[in-house]
């Protein structure tokens, strides 16, 4: 008799064993706290923006010792459904040489996206679709800024566009 309850015992657990096997990936549990799976980001498309006027940048200030200048297209900011801030950048370095360029940061994943550099007043796409890390030092300076205090503040809601807007004039001195 006890070994039929043995074998009873074993076979429960081999029937119980399958039918977890057999349940679908997402209704098997491996935590007692899970996330729930965030659906897959998708990159919404983006149309390149007219190429910026002096008249309508707003000085950037970096928070670092430098006589390069960068500033703000206002006319290109744009805040997607994607989740991605969509910007024109020009930066002036001190001996007058002007660099343009189109680009994105996620907030979400705290990545920068080149779209585009301007050459002799028109767009060029970038050659390269990947997403960058925004990493805070000398050289990317400027995006850590952008990311840290006017598009994705640390444990603040994410700002409205006139939100930002406002923080980047206000900032600048400009209204």
């Amino acid at each position: 008799m006890y070994k039929f309850f043995c074998r009873l015992g074993a076979g429960g657990l081999v029937a119980l064993a399958l039918g977890f096997a057999a349940l679908p990936a997402s209704a098997q549990r491996t935590a007692l706290f899970e996330e729930s799976t965030a659906a897959e980001w998708k990159e919404a498309e983006v149309r390149l923006p007219a190429y910026p006027s002096s008249a309508d940048l707003i000085p950037l200030d970096v928070r670092s010792p430098t006589r390069t200048q960068f500033f703000i297209d206002v006319r290109s900011l744009s805040l997607a459904e994607d989740g991605v801030v969509r910007y024109t950048l020009v930066v002036r370095g001190a001996g007058g040489a002007e660099n343009v360029s189109f680009e994105g940061i996620r907030c979400a994943t705290a990545e920068r996206k080149l779209y585009a550099l301007g050459r002799s007043g028109e767009w060029v796409p970038s050659r390269s679709d990947a997403w960058h890390w925004i990493a805070d030092n000398a050289l990317n300076r400027h995006h850590a800024v952008l990311a840290k205090e006017y598009f994705c503040p640390p444990g603040a809601v994410r700002p409205s566009l006139p939100e930002i807007l406002d923080l980047l004039r206000r900032d600048a001195g400009v209204r």
